[in-house]
């Protein structure tokens, strides 16, 4: 037994040192590959972290982005809203503008944009929309083959039509940017200048008829202070000449001449003057006596006669008897005109049928040539005359003193049978 045990650990195999050498290396080596591990999972976890915290900012910033463009796409929204809207008003306030707007592309072939006005100031269809050739209407061919006249503000002046339908149009034009990668557009101006320019000549007519009223007044001021002298001295002469009719035929002539300037001289005052009337009670049957005396000279002298016819008496109407005597002159002398030699002129004073006791009618009514009926309306227009060398003011002035008076001047006539006027006036407080 005992030998069979020191066999057994005799049996034990040695090992050679050197052979122990790589095992006690694994043993050391694995403490060392731990540490890189744990230094490995360390850093995974840390990266980890990392990432998760970039994750999470990442989520923010894209919640931020949404909300800006969401922020972004409501301004968008208001902002082409906007735009619609003032595109809408700018339509608007363009098609109401009281002068014409035209825009053209850059070779100025194609219309781009017309308003109504501009429309109506050349002469094109409503319905137009420029969206065919606008070469084919003629004064819109005439604007576009024009240069722009640039940016100085000089307009130039068109006369469309003739007469009372003619037109002025003013036309300025300047170069226009166009939008990115288009050429340059020509924008239009028109304007309508007719009334401006009708208005104008109005002011110019005006003050030229101003001018020569004054300058008619002052001469007509001068005129009459020596006619009433030769007026007076001519009533001398007929008095010492009463025992030759020879020598009283020519007074008779001077007088009725005179009479007749006088007549004249004082319609152009009484034309331009604006001083009021003085209204007094005034017998009108005995200034139409007055009238009808101071005019005989008259008559003789064209170998014509007046007759005077009182059918209500003496009766008084509120007057100022130098201005209705005037009147009365006017329509005489007119009357005279009319007619031949031979003829009469018959002066009546009545009741107006329509108010008997409350209204006079003085009828003058002539043998004379008439009055056309087309000319029967412009026969009271300041101007108007048929008779060479008068001024066309008797009527006129006449129609205008009556109406101050209160009263009516009215008209009849046949050709070649003679005229009638007619003025009808109230009457004076008493006399009604």
């Amino acid at each position: 037994m005992r030998k069979r045990r020191n066999r057994k650990i005799t049996g034990i195999r040695r090992i050679p040192a050197q052979n122990n050498k790589p095992l006690m290396e694994n043993r050391a080596a694995k403490p060392a590959v731990g540490r890189e591990l744990a230094n490995a999972f360390l850093t995974f976890t840390q990266a980890a972290g990392s990432l998760e915290k970039s994750y999470t900012q990442l989520q923010g910033e894209v919640v931020r982005l949404r909300g800006e463009l969401a922020r972004a796409n409501a301004e968008l929204d208001h902002s082409l809203e906007e735009n619609s809207r003032v595109r809408a008003h700018l339509a608007k306030v363009l098609e109401k503008l009281p002068c014409g707007v035209v825009v053209a592309d850059g070779a100025a072939k194609a219309v781009r944009l017309i308003n109504p006005e501009a429309k109506r100031l050349l002469e094109i269809p409503a319905e137009w929309h420029g969206d065919s050739d606008g070469l084919s209407r003629p004064m819109l061919a005439k604007l576009l083959a024009r240069r722009p006249n640039g940016t100085d503000g000089r307009e130039e002046d068109w006369s469309v039509g003739e007469g009372d339908a003619g037109r002025s149009i003013g036309v300025s034009s300047a170069p226009a940017s166009g939008t990115a990668g288009e050429p340059e557009e020509t924008i239009w101006i028109l304007r309508d200048l007719t009334e401006q320019k009708r208005a104008a000549c109005e002011r110019e007519r005006a003050q030229q008829s101003l001018a020569l009223a004054e300058m008619t007044t002052l001469l007509a001021h001068e005129i009459r202070n020596p006619l009433g002298s030769m007026e007076l001295f001519t009533g001398l002469l007929e008095e010492a000449v009463a025992t030759t009719p020879e020598t009283r035929q020519w007074v008779n002539h001077l007088r009725a001449g005179l009479r007749s300037l006088s007549a004249t001289v004082n319609n152009v005052l009484q034309f331009h003057s604006q001083s009021g009337l003085h209204l007094a009670p005034v017998g009108i049957d005995r200034l139409l006596g007055e009238v009808t005396e101071f005019l005989l000279p008259v008559a003789r002298q064209r170998g014509q006669q007046i007759d005077y016819e009182n059918r209500i008496g003496k009766v008084n109407v509120p007057a100022d008897a130098s201005r209705l005597k005037q009147v009365f002159l006017n329509l005489a002398l007119n009357a005279f005109r009319a007619m031949l030699p031979g003829g009469a002129l018959c002066v009546r004073l009545m009741w107006a049928p329509q108010y008997p006791g409350g209204l006079v009618r003085i009828e003058m009514q002539d043998e004379g040539r008439g009055i056309p009926p087309e000319l029967l309306e412009k026969i009271f227009d300041a101007g108007f005359t048929t008779t060479p060398g008068s001024p066309g003011l008797g009527l006129a002035v006449s129609k205008r003193i009556v109406e101050q008076h209160g009263g009516v001047l009215e008209v009849q006539s046949k050709v070649k049978e003679g005229t009638q006027f007619a003025i009808v006036l109230p009457v004076a407080g008493e006399s009604a």
